[in-house]
């Protein structure tokens, strides 16, 4: 016996850190698990321990080293150690990553959800564009969804955030933007 996990082992350690794995808040939005973010791309099993692959929301995201501790700890925490993170930025994250429960909770949370990033059902990476483009559709705003809303700044409470306000409740709120 070499002492490594077996096939059916290694499956429930791998199923028993996607678990965990959806407990790990982000630390930007603390409504939202890694998982339901869509950063969270795979959980291998090896000699080694687990590895835990992220794509971080972009490459200069500053909660990327706190979401990396975080994993880490959780890992340790449940017994499923020993860990590492492996950071893959390519290809880069997008918000169509973000599941439908992730949406759900953003919502909730009181911040606008992404619309689809690209065109629907291509499947292709869609460039980041540091102009803006014209929306199509409009932001509803998440407190009492009306569709009059006005842009207040491109950048939100995070870089990845516009910061919207509603014509209706004249609430502010944030947007995720599509990316």
């Amino acid at each position: 016996m070499t002492g490594l996990p077996s096939t059916a082992g290694a499956a429930t350690r791998v199923d028993a850190a996607w678990d965990v794995l959806s407990g790990v808040l982000d630390p930007e939005v603390p409504a939202l698990s890694i998982r339901d973010l869509g950063i969270v791309r795979e959980v291998l099993d090896d000699a080694e321990g687990l590895e835990i692959v992220l794509t971080p929301t972009y490459s200069g995201c500053p909660a990327t080293e706190a979401i990396e501790r975080s994993v880490l700890d959780a890992m340790e925490a449940a017994g499923l150690g020993p860990a590492r993170v492996v950071l893959r930025r390519a290809p880069a994250w997008t918000t169509d990553w973000i599941s439908d429960e992730g949406r759900r909770k953003l919502l909730e949370y009181g911040i606008a959800p992404p619309g689809p990033a690209g065109p629907a059902g291509a499947g292709q990476a869609v460039p980041i564009r540091f102009v803006g483009r014209p929306r199509a559709d409009t932001v509803a705003c998440p407190r009492c969804s009306s569709p009059r809303t006005e842009r207040l700044s491109a950048f939100g409470s995070t870089a990845c955030k516009a910061l919207y306000r509603c014509g209706a409740c004249l609430e502010p709120f944030d947007h995720v933007k599509e990316i």
